[in-house]
C-alpha cells in the first residue's frame, strides 16, 4: 500500500531505533531522565524559549497549554477550522472549562483586526478572553503557512490587551523548511508553542511544548494531573531527539513530492486540487468525478493507495518520509488506469 493518509504513519528510522535501545534513562517525574532533559533543552534552544516540556502527543500539548494559560469561564480565540477546535474532541471545554470563539481565516490565517474585535471588553456579561491560538502550518487549510507577518500582527494585538498567544505548531518545521526562514521568525511571535515529533519528523511518539520557565513549571503540574507524569521515558524521547536533530531539513523532500502529486492529480479530468500546496498536504475535490470522498477513497484503497476523506467530496493526501518519489509515480499510473 502507498499510504498517503497522514505523515503520522511514518515508521522510526534505524537511527531512531538504535537511539531508543541505547538510551540512558531515569524517572522523569523526579527529573532524572537525562535523555528527556537533553531533548527538552535542545527544543527550548531551537525554539527560542526558556524551557520546554516533553509530552505524549500534540493534542496533550495543546490542552496543557490551554489549561496553563486560562481559567474556567474564559474564552479562547482561534481560527474556525483549527485543530484545537476541530479535532480535539471538545477537550478545551471538558478539561479547561473554557468556551471557544472561532474566527474565519483565509488559508488558515486570521485577520488581526477580527482578532482584536473579538477580544472581550470589561463587562460582567462577558467571559474574559484568556488565550489566542494560532495553527501553523494549518491542517485543514491544506498545510498552509501562516506568515510571520500575520503572526506578529496578531501577537501585537494580544500584547496590547494582555492576552497570551499559543501556537499549535504540530507541523511548524514544514513552514520553516518551505519558507527558508529560521524557526524563531515564527516562534518570536507567541508566548508558547507546541511542536510534534511524530509527524513529518518521523519519530514514533511525542511532542514538545516550549515557553517561559514559569509557564513550563505550571505546565508540568498540568501534565501530571492529566496522567502524563512519565518514568523511564528516555526510550521514546531518544528517537524524538534524533528526529529533532536530523529530520528537519529533509522536509523539503516531502514538499517536492507533494508538488509532484499536485501535478498528477491536476492532470486527471474531474479532479481539482483546491489548496496552494505550501508544504506536504494536497487537498483534492472529486465532485466532478461523480463520487463522494468516501467512494473515491474506497476505490483508491482497492487499487493500493490510502488517502483520507476531508469533507463530502474532498480528499487529503499527505506526503512523508515513508513515501518515495517512485511511489508517487506509481500513484500517477494507478490514477490513469482507474479514472
Amino acid at each position: 500500500m502507498i499510504d498517503l493518509r497522514s505523515d503520522t504513519v511514518t515508521k522510526p528510522t534505524d537511527e531512531m531505533r538504535k537511539a531508543s535501545f541505547e538510551a540512558v534513562v531515569g524517572d522523569d517525574v523526579y527529573g532524572e531522565d537525562p535523555t528527556v532533559r537533553r531533548l527538552e533543552e535542545t527544543a527550548a534552544k531551537l525554539l527560542g524559549k526558556e524551557e520546554a516540556l516533553f509530552v505524549t502527543s500534540g493534542t496533550q500539548g495543546n490542552q496543557i497549554a490551554v489549561l496553563t494559560h486560562t481559567q474556567p469561564g474564559n474564552e479562547i480565540l482561534l481560527e474556525a477550522e483549527s485543530h484545537i477546535f476541530y479535532y480535539e474532541s471538545g477537550a478545551v471545554a471538558a478539561f479547561a472549562g473554557v468556551q471557544t470563539r472561532t474566527i474565519p481565516g483565509e488559508n488558515g490565517a486570521m485577520d488581526p483586526v477580527l482578532v482584536e474585535n473579538a477580544i472581550r471588553g470589561e463587562d460582567q456579561h462577558f467571559p474574559e478572553t484568556g488565550l489566542i491560538c494560532v495553527e501553523n502550518t494549518h491542517n485543514r487549510a491544506g498545510g498552509a503557512i501562516v506568515s510571520p507577518e500575520n503572526m506578529e500582527a496578531i501577537y501585537k494585538v494580544a500584547q496590547k490587551h494582555s492576552v497570551p498567544v499559543h501556537v499549535d505548531g504540530a507541523r511548524l518545521f514544514n513552514a520553516v523548511a518551505a519558507s527558508k526562514l529560521p524557526i524563531t521568525a515564527f516562534t518570536n511571535h507567541c508566548d508558547t508553542v507546541q511542536i510534534c515529533l511524530s509527524k513529518g519528523l518521523g519519530a514514533p511518539v511525542g511532542s514538545v511544548i516550549a515557553g517561559s520557565k514559569d509557564f513550563i513549571k505550571r505546565a508540568r503540574k498540568w501534565r501530571k494531573r492529566l496522567g502524563g507524569g512519565l518514568r523511564q521515558v528516555g526510550i521514546i524521547a531518544a528517537p524524538g531527539l534524533v528526529a529533532l536533530e536530523t529530520m528537519r531539513e529533509r522536509l523539503v523532500e516531502d514538499h517536492d513530492k507533494a508538488q509532484s502529486l499536485k501535478e498528477i492529480l491536476t492532470s486527471v479530468q474531474g479532479i481539482k486540487v483546491i489548496n496552494s500546496v505550501d508544504t506536504n498536504i494536497v487537498v483534492a475535490d472529486v465532485k466532478k468525478l461523480g463520487l463522494t470522498s468516501d467512494q473515491f477513497v474506497q476505490t483508491l484503497e482497492e487499487n493500493g493507495i490510502l488517502a483520507g476523506g476531508f469533507g463530502p467530496t474532498l480528499v487529503r493526501f499527505t506526503t512523508h518520509y515513508d513515501v518515495s518519489s517512485q511511489q508517487i509515480n506509481e500513484v500517477a499510473a494507478i490514477l490513469k488506469k482507474v479514472f
